[in-house]
């Protein structure tokens, strides 16, 4: 039968993997004060019930995780998304934004615009763009995720359909090759899938991190994406088993 202690610590990283979406081996042996081999085993209870995914150095979070905690995990490898999306940002036009945390670096790098209007279903990724001139923030509406930190449901997908969007800025819990990319709740696939189709194109940036796995809800097929960025060089290796994909642009 599991100890107490086992259960504490159990229950401790399944707080962090909430919270932050990641923990490593290293991190929660010391707050712990047992074993790298002792978290080994605890974190393999959580990914036999389907809360984490073994990562080298630690696990990852296979559930929603809050803004808060998406924007501390990979943050160099998002600046350097970040930074090549933002000169697809348009001067004019009308846009979308998903509520990621790659999206809301992107969000911070823009200046300025003549007449651009953006709309998002991220509280946060609104607060970035606010009082930028020429910019004219919009919220999706909707319920909000207190998982999640997103506004989802009915509202934000009917938001999302009732408009035509020259692009759709996203990123994606996960992108495999071949299924396309992937969501860990099903209202937010929902809400990307609708901005989706009211958008000409989908720029999608993802860390390497997310590449060639799954989670549990779809959102894109890998056909609708027209431009994919991660931090990589274009031509890296690691991204062969994307190339294949027709009509999609490398940055």
């Amino acid at each position: 039968m599991e100890s107490l202690a086992s259960k504490e610590r159990t229950a401790w990283l399944q707080k962090q993997l909430r919270a932050f979406g990641s923990v490593t081996l290293a991190e929660a042996a010391e707050q712990l004060e047992v074993s790298e081999m002792t978290i080994r085993r605890d974190l393999q209870t959580l990914v036999t019930a389907g809360y984490a995914r073994r990562v080298r150095g630690g696990a990852i979070s296979t559930s929603p995780v809050s803004f808060a905690g998406r924007d501390r995990s990979r943050s160099e490898e998002k600046l350097a998304i970040a930074r090549k999306l933002v000169r697809l940002v348009p001067r004019r036009g009308l846009i979308a934004f998903d509520s990621s945390s790659t999206m809301f670096r992107v969000a911070t790098l823009v200046q300025s615009a003549d007449d651009l209007m953006v709309l998002t279903n991220s509280v946060e990724t609104l607060g970035a763009l606010r009082d930028k001139p020429g910019i004219v923030p919009m919220l999706t509406g909707g319920r909000f995720d207190e998982r999640s930190d997103s506004l989802v449901g009915p509202a934000a997908v009917r938001t999302a359909q009732s408009m035509t969007f020259d692009l759709f800025f996203a990123s994606a819990t996960s992108l495999h090759a071949s299924a396309g990319a992937f969501e860990s709740t099903e209202e937010e696939a929902a809400v990307k899938t609708a901005l989706l189709g009211s958008s000409s194109r989908l720029v999608l940036g993802v860390d390497v991190a997310k590449l060639g796995r799954r989670a549990a809800f779809s959102s894109f097929p890998m056909d609708r994406i027209s431009i994919l960025s991660t931090e990589l060089d274009p031509e890296d290796p690691r991204l062969s088993d994307f190339r294949s994909v027709p009509n999609t642009t490398f940055i």
